[in-house]
């Protein structure tokens, strides 16, 4: 096991078996898909988290690709896996039906007229890839099916294009086809920041309701995505659809590492002692009654511990898509979201009511929406739950350390933006005139305004009010540098000496009456150690000495 390369990135069955990597077998998804027997199976769960690899895995079993020898090889690829031992009732659709597989996620473009190129060109492939049917058909099936192929087809060629070579596999084949759509809802994404989204939801509603509503031609199909989206009408109608969410209690170990197959892995590198690393940092998802480690994190993070036993873990599912909906909805909450975003940082639950009909139209008609797509998306977890008459509450918490890192992080970063955004001249004019008590209010609301993870620490504040102060024009800042005898926490200076100079030293009070007691330590502190006697050297004649000291969100500042 030690020699198999990761398959870090690789999302297609047939390559990953075929070079050799190592793969943690979820073929028993065939055996529970073909015992469930639901003609249209749809499966939400967060990015990266095997998604594509499975729905490669089904083509490669199920497909007959109208060649002897290529059917032998796909049938070769599942020697000694899981589902090989089920017997003849499983093994017997080996092969056996065409298979149609789409992928929507390169439609995320900048226009609807490139995301349309886009769909087009994946539906061309697929065509050519079924070229051999073309033979058969009658001249004007013929024509439809090499337009298409060519992408050389309008609007309406396209509206029903599954459908329509689903029929052009039955006639070929005399079976009925597999669909595997894989990305589906990356397009409405996409469309709803772009502008268009009406025109994305009228042509995904025509391509899946042909396809997948009352289609003859059908076996069975499966499409998975992040999020669940019916409101948007593009499964209306579908009473032949099964979702199978996070909350399912079924198909739960199916996406993602449980924590057997993660042991095992770490088994197989030899490095069993990182398992209370990895378990803090990649595991804490629940999918249905299954706990789950983040397949993408673990393998990337077994990489690096193979070429160093003591590499420290990273975020790795931090930067892999888009988090744009989640930033959107963030960036829009107010004070008690933020207040319970810290809650959620510090280790705490919070309970919300869940609903899995989702709208892009509708993510700013309730703030529970930002707590459906934290949820769905991976970004929080379920403690526990409750129902209340109809109503769906969840105990919400962050999985793990990965995904706490990229709440400090990077939705830190998106609340400091919108921070920055702010008309910060008042507190400017206060520093400049002196005015300690409009100092001390504009900087106290605007800690109100961002998220501090009660991390109330000195470094915190240090960072949040230089943050502030470099926007300050015609002011140069330094921090942490050396002046006088020790390092001065924040020193403002004009370029020229004949302007002013601010000294700022901060302190972190433990209680608010302790507030001034530190301010006053900070002014000492400045006496003492000399922070202005280099500027004064210099030749600036006015220099401003503050003491600041902080409680929580609350901040105090004194002059010498």
């Amino acid at each position: 096991m030690k020699t198999k390369p990761l398959p870090i990135g690789t999302d297609d069955f047939k390559k990953l078996i075929s070079n050799g990597c190592y793969y943690v077998d979820k073929t028993l998804l065939i055996k529970e898909l073909l015992d469930k027997n639901n003609e249209v199976t749809l499966f939400t769960r967060p990015r990266r988290f095997g998604k594509t690899l499975n729905i490669s895995m089904l083509r490669y079993f199920f497909e007959d690709t109208g060649d002897f020898e290529k059917n032998k090889e796909n049938q070769e690829l599942f020697r000694g896996l899981g589902i090989m031992g089920c017997g003849e009732k499983y093994l017997s659709h080996m092969g056996k039906y065409p298979v149609i597989q789409l992928s929507l996620k390169s439609a995320k473009q900048s226009t609807w007229d490139l995301s349309f190129l886009m769909i087009k060109r994946q539906l061309a492939a697929e065509f050519e890839r079924h070229s051999y049917v073309a033979e058969i058909l009658e001249p004007n099936h013929r024509e439809r099916f090499c337009t298409i192929q060519q992408e050389k087809g309008e609007l309406g060629d396209y509206l029903d294009a599954v459908a329509f070579l689903s029929r052009c596999l039955e006639k070929y084949h005399h079976t009925q086809s597999v669909i595997l759509i894989d990305e589906y809802d990356v397009p409405l994404e996409n469309a709803y920041f772009g502008g268009f989204y009406k025109e994305m939801v009228y042509f995904i509603r025509s391509l899946f309701e042909t396809a997948l509503k009352g289609n003859p031609s059908l076996y069975f199909a499966v499409i998975t995505g992040c999020l669940r989206i019916t409101k948007e009408s593009i499964f209306t109608g579908l009473n032949n659809l099964k979702i199978k969410s996070i909350l399912s209690e079924d198909y739960g170990e199916y996406f993602g590492f449980t924590p057997e197959e993660t042991s095992a892995l770490l088994c197989d590198y030899d490095r069993d002692a990182a398992f209370p690393t990895v378990r803090d940092w990649y595991d804490g998802y629940l999918f249905g009654n299954r706990e789950m480690y983040n397949p993408w994190s673990l393998l990337n993070y077994v990489d690096d511990l193979a070429a160093n036993p003591d590499a420290f873990p990273s975020p790795y599912w931090s930067n892999t898509s888009s988090n744009s909906i989640v930033q959107e909805l963030v960036e829009a909450s107010d004070d008690n979201v933020q207040e319970e975003i810290e809650q959620l940082i510090a280790g705490h639950t919070i309970q919300k009511p869940i609903h899995e009909d989702v709208t892009y139209e509708d993510i700013h008609s309730s703030q529970d929406n930002l707590w459906n797509f934290l949820f769905f998306t991976g970004y929080l977890t379920q403690a526990g739950g409750n129902l209340d008459g109809d109503t769906q509450y969840v105990e919400l918490a962050i999985p793990n350390r990965e995904v706490c890192y990229i709440y400090k992080n990077t939705v830190r970063r998106w609340f400091d933006r919108k921070l920055l955004s702010a008309d910060l001249t008042p507190l400017f004019k206060a520093l400049e005139n002196g005015d300690t008590d409009a100092a001390s209010a504009c900087i106290s609301r605007e800690l109100q305004e961002t998220i501090s993870f009660f991390d109330y620490a000195e470094n915190y504040y240090h960072g949040f009010l230089a943050g502030i102060l470099k926007n300050m024009k015609g002011y140069k800042i330094t921090t942490n540098r050396e002046a006088g005898l020790g390092r001065a926490d924040i020193i403002l200076r004009t370029p020229s000496i004949h302007g002013r100079a601010f000294v700022l030293e901060l302190k972190v009070a433990s209680s608010i009456q302790e507030m001034e007691k530190k301010c006053d330590e900070a002014l000492q502190q400045i006496i003492t150690k000399q922070y202005d006697m280099p500027l004064k050297n210099d030749g600036y004649e006015e220099v401003i000495c503050y003491g600041v000291s902080f409680y929580q969100k609350e901040c105090l500042v004194k002059k010498m």
